[in-house]
């Protein structure tokens, strides 16, 4: 049976016969014009209940519609006796800044530099109200959000478009704090001593690094701040502490506080802290032992840089031991007072050297670095006496100056 030649009576024989089939109108357009005709040749608003029902179900399987939109279909094609399919139309906000007030906006922004849009909506009520310039008119009531809102619209940005340079992401290196070694030591203070200028020529550098709690100290000499010659260099001194180092604070110069130095902290697990603003105390040991011992026995007088090799040796076979082994150093004590204000003393009795002050720890041994023990450190700090070590440490910087004398002497002649 043709469905186009089905009557009323068979409607309800088809759909048993055609349960399992599953058929639909192609387009919109079809199912329209396919539910006025059935409507129409069936006089659907004529039948009874059953002969509806049964339409409804033929309709709903040829076109694919749900049984609420079918209902509102049928209602439709019952009041205007026909099914038409409205074009559509996409719902649109009313225009209120024309595109020659985005142009204008863009002139202003071009003219004035892209000022705030606070600042910008009041050049456009200064042009309207005391300039008397009509073209204002629409823009002197525009609220500063929607005046942001013109700015990002195709129109001004085909205009006018503004290019800003990538900012670089800073990267923080190096945490600002005090470090709190809390009795432990490998906590080192580090700074850099200038050993002046001469004919515009830089001299070289020494690297001054004090632990905190046992102030030993380790001095190094390198001829330049580069990366090139001062990350070698503070590998080496790292090294020369007998203890484990964790953390090393500096100020906020440049030679410390760079990427280079973070990678080799990095590999050696070491953390990088530096100085606070308004802080000058933080580094206030490094300082200290800068006067008291590197100017001390090293002056202020230029040293060229080529000098930095023997400088090294002598720190390494006489200075570094000599001040870690057998100069003493005054140690503060802590003395609360009745106010219970803390307040650092230093006393005589308190005073060691910095060997001594390691050894006065509790259990030392837990700080050393793998493969070095408290007897191969003793034997470091019995082999000779305070005076001898004393006498060969200032032996030793008096051929190291005899030296650079020479040498300076014969460059100039």
């Amino acid at each position: 049976m043709n469905a186009t030649d089905l009557r009323v009576t068979d409607i309800g024989q088809f759909l048993n016969g055609t349960e399992t089939i599953n058929f639909s109108s192609a387009t919109k357009k079809a199912g329209y014009e396919e539910i006025a005709s059935k409507l129409k040749q069936w006089r659907y608003f004529k039948q009874g209940k059953k002969i509806k029902s049964e339409i409804r179900e033929y309709l709903q399987r040829c076109t694919g519609y749900s049984h609420s939109q079918l209902t509102r279909l049928i209602a439709k094609y019952r009041k205007q006796r026909t099914l038409v399919r409205q074009p559509y139309q996409r719902h649109c906000f009313a225009t209120r800044y024309t595109r020659a007030d985005i142009l204008l906006l863009a002139r202003t922004d071009e003219c004035h530099q892209t000022l705030s849009g606070g600042a910008t909506k009041k050049l456009f009520e200064r042009a309207y109200h005391q300039f008397h310039d009509e073209a204002y008119v629409r823009l002197k009531d525009i609220s500063i959000a929607h005046l942001y809102n013109l700015r990002e619209s195709s129109v001004y940005r085909h205009k006018r478009c503004h290019f800003t340079k990538t900012k670089p992401t800073r990267v923080a290196l190096g945490e600002r704090r005090k470090p709190q070694p809390n009795g432990k030591p490998g906590y080192l203070r580090i700074d850099t001593v200038h050993q002046g200028d001469q004919d515009g020529k830089k001299g070289v550098y020494h690297i001054n690094a004090v632990d905190e709690v046992t102030q030993m100290e380790i001095v190094s000499s390198a001829e330049t701040i580069s990366e090139n010659n001062l990350i070698p260099v503070l590998e080496m001194l790292l090294q020369s502490f007998p203890f484990k180092i964790i953390e090393m604070h500096s100020d906020n110069g440049s030679e410390y506080i760079n990427q280079y130095l973070v990678k080799l902290l990095n590999k050696l697990l070491i953390e990088l802290t530096k100085s606070r603003p308004r802080h000058s105390n933080d580094n206030a040991l490094a300082e200290c032992k800068n006067g008291a011992i590197v100017r001390k026995w090293l002056g202020y007088v230029h040293i060229p840089q080529c000098f930095a090799e023997q400088i090294n040796h002598f720190y390494r076979e006489h200075f570094n031991p000599y001040i870690n082994y057998h100069r003493p150093c005054y140690f503060p004590v802590i003395v609360i007072d009745k106010q219970g204000k803390e307040k650092k003393t230093y006393p005589y009795s308190a005073m060691m050297t910095p060997y001594e002050k390691l050894l006065s720890l509790d259990n030392p041994a837990q700080y050393l670095k793998a493969g070095l023990t408290l007897e191969m450190l003793n034997t470091t700090a019995h082999q000779m006496t305070d005076l001898e070590s004393a006498e060969q440490t200032h032996s030793a910087q008096k051929k190291l100056f005899d030296h650079i004398f020479k040498s300076q002497l014969l460059v100039r002649s």
